[in-house]
């Protein structure tokens, strides 16, 4: 006759620490996020502003006013800011726009607010200040007047167009392309590594968990 002999205490030691493992490894996830937001802000950033470049090189009329005149889609002229914030729930991106320092030919001074006020389509009033009459070109002829001059949109048609950009590329590239570019979807999808390592979950339990959940989120920040 065949005889089976059970040690209970260590099947139930066994049992405890791999369920103890799945904690850990639920733990460990969520510590690691913070690792990977850590990694991936600062790419996503970037990649962001160099989405804004290729698209102002395709469409100067629509983005030249977030660059340096002469230099739309130079990544060195850039007139916006991309910033980020970690929390705990994820990751903020804000924008900003900067003064403008080159100056247009003919004119004298850097256009005060150029990139705010032509994404915004400001109205900007021209006045004399120290000579008594305007100087500007309208389609290639040269124009004097005392008056002061409203020009309502100097942008052409750019207003709107930095958010427009931005809301493609974080609505629609980012989503439908980069995470599925970069690998993101995937890895998180099969998270191969929990049975990898459940073997040993029945030795390492709670501890082993936190250290395989926190590697498996928090290496996600080197793809991309």
């Amino acid at each position: 006759m065949l005889s089976v002999v059970i040690d209970n205490n260590q099947f139930q030691k066994e049992i405890d620490n791999i369920l103890k493992y799945s904690t850990g490894f639920i733990e460990g996830v969520h510590k690691g996020k913070s690792a990977l937001y850590m990694a991936l802000a600062p790419k996503i950033a970037e990649m962001a502003s160099q989405f804004i470049d290729v698209n102002a090189r395709m469409s100067p009329e629509l983005l030249h006013h977030i660059y340096e005149w002469q230099k739309v889609g130079s990544p060195e002229a850039r007139l916006f800011d991309i910033d980020y914030k970690i929390t705990g729930i994820g990751i903020t991106f804000t924008s900003s726009l900067k003064q403008s320092q080159s100056i247009k030919n003919g004119s004298n001074v850097p256009f005060y607010d150029k990139a705010r006020i032509m994404e915004e389509g400001v109205a900007v009033t021209i006045r004399p200040k120290k000579a008594n009459a305007l100087r500007f070109e309208i389609e290639g002829q040269e124009v004097y007047t005392s008056r002061e001059v409203t020009v309502d949109n100097p942008g052409g048609q750019t207003k709107g167009q930095f958010e427009n950009v931005l809301n493609n590329f974080f609505g629609v590239y980012f989503r439908q392309s980069f995470l599925n570019s970069s690998g993101l979807l995937q890895y998180f999808k099969s998270p191969q590594v929990y049975s990898k390592n459940l073997r040993s979950a029945k030795r390492g339990g709670r501890s082993l968990g936190l250290k395989t959940g926190y590697e498996w989120v928090a290496n996600a920040g080197r793809m991309g």
